[in-house]
């Protein structure tokens, strides 16, 4: 966006630097985040909010995934009061709001809460009550190469299996030229790497506890998808891959170094893009693969807005989550920035809007993959939690972090999948007996 330059005139450049500067006495909110494209956009977006609320300041803490949810985590438990704002997600929502963490999101009927989508909403939800405004939500789906699958002669059906990716990514794999086959998550963490293997395991038939809250990890759904994971990585994969994260993935993408990606929806947006990727006119999209089932084999996620209980700027930092979370500022993204780069998987407006479906090739297939996951439906064997990609459990984020651990060293090559398995199979039974779940 491109701003008039300031007058030169003494008074004219007084008068527009106190009405650009925040209020003397402006009350200061900090809001913490990930650094995400959707979030490094909101902050650019921001001067518009204090323009309208000059009593405001808002002050940016910008974190990798990981490190944020370690800071949010330690803040909002031992009630620091560091941030206002924590950006979090359906993991985290329902446990802190039910645990008194988290001041209810109560917006005005501007906000039209029933505009949110039903999935999103209720897992930001605890006791029918929303804890947490989503800012934009997602699934996970097949992002493709058109061009080197039909080079290959590979077509996909609207939900290909996972022998059918593995085939597809050893035919489009060419090192040589700087291509690989396909390019997945495996950098440690219960949101990075396990986030994306726990749907790969719900394919394969497994889960990660039985009925009587056993951990699985050691069963043969579990060892299969793994097996599965780790050989094609090393067949079809970039090198380096344990390291790999949303954003290094999607950096590869845009180069053009990837065939196939399975991640989140919301990686379209940016894919499509002219301006980030070399790519933009050759990406197709298909359901995230399913293997024994489609039961939990695309993930259900929204990164939100939410209060803690511990601020001490409650007003200020609700109208702000009320701000960045309405359909206004989707309009005002849309404005500056085009509608194929607003922040999607959060309103039914946003998916019934022409503009938006004129410009985002993706968005039928995303908003298919969101409304058919079901966090209380999310296993071919009965499981006793909610989640798809998750156990919304407090126990559950310790133990993906360990079982992370491990399976980016088996990724990596410095010890085998039953190794890992086994030693996840260990910690994740210490950590549900110190719990209480079973003796």
């Amino acid at each position: 966006m491109t701003r008039k330059p300031l007058p030169v005139l003494g008074l004219s450049l007084a008068v527009s630097l106190a009405a650009a500067a925040p209020a003397a006495n402006a009350t200061d909110i900090v809001v913490a985040t990930v650094n995400n494209g959707h979030m490094i956009e909101m902050q650019k977006l921001t001067h518009f909010f204090e323009q309208a609320n000059p009593d405001i300041h808002v002050k940016w803490v910008t974190l990798e995934e990981g490190v944020l949810r370690q800071r949010a985590t330690t803040d909002i438990a031992t009630q620091g009061g560091q941030f206002d704002v924590m950006t979090i997600g359906m993991y985290e929502t329902p446990i802190w709001g039910k645990k008194g963490w988290l001041l209810e999101v109560k917006p005005d009927a501007a906000y039209d809460v029933d505009d949110l989508l039903p999935a999103i909403r209720s897992g930001l939800s605890s006791g029918g009550k929303l804890y947490a405004a989503p800012f934009y939500g997602e699934s996970s789906m097949l992002m493709y190469r058109k061009d080197l699958a039909d080079k290959a002669g590979v077509k996909f059906a609207d939900r290909p299996t996972w022998d059918q990716v593995r085939d597809a990514a050893a035919k489009m794999n060419d090192p040589k030229a700087g291509v690989y086959g396909i390019c997945l998550r495996g950098k440690p963490g219960w949101g990075d790497n396990m986030a994306f293997i726990t749907t790969l395991v719900n394919a394969f038939g497994g889960q990660w506890f039985d009925m009587s809250w056993k951990p699985q990890l050691e069963s043969k759904p579990w060892h299969d998808a793994v097996t599965f994971y780790v050989d094609m990585l090393k067949k079809s994969g970039p090198p380096g891959s344990s390291a790999n994260s949303f954003n290094e993935i999607l950096a590869l993408y845009n180069e053009g170094k990837c065939g196939m990606w399975v991640d989140a929806t919301i990686a379209a947006s940016f894919i499509t893009d002219p301006k980030q990727s070399r790519v933009a006119d050759k990406v197709a999209f298909a359901q995230a693969p399913s293997q024994a089932t489609t039961k939990g084999a695309n993930w259900l996620w929204a990164w939100a807005l939410a209060v803690p209980a511990s601020t001490k700027n409650a007003a200020a930092a609700q109208k702000f989550v009320n701000w960045a979370t309405s359909k206004a500022y989707i309009q005002l993204v849309a404005k500056e920035e085009g509608w194929a780069h607003v922040p999607t998987g959060t309103r039914a407006s946003t998916y019934a809007n022409p503009e938006f479906q004129k410009a985002a090739v993706f968005a039928a297939v995303e908003k298919s993959a969101i409304d058919s996951a079901n966090p209380l439906d999310s296993t071919l064997p009965k499981s006793p939690y909610t989640g798809v990609q998750f156990a919304t459990i407090p126990e559950f984020q310790s133990i993906g972090v360990t079982v992370g651990q491990q399976m980016s060293a088996a990724l990596a090559g410095k010890e085998t999948v039953d190794a890992a398995l086994k030693a996840s199979q260990v910690a994740a039974d210490r950590e549900m007996k110190k719990a209480g779940y079973y003796k």
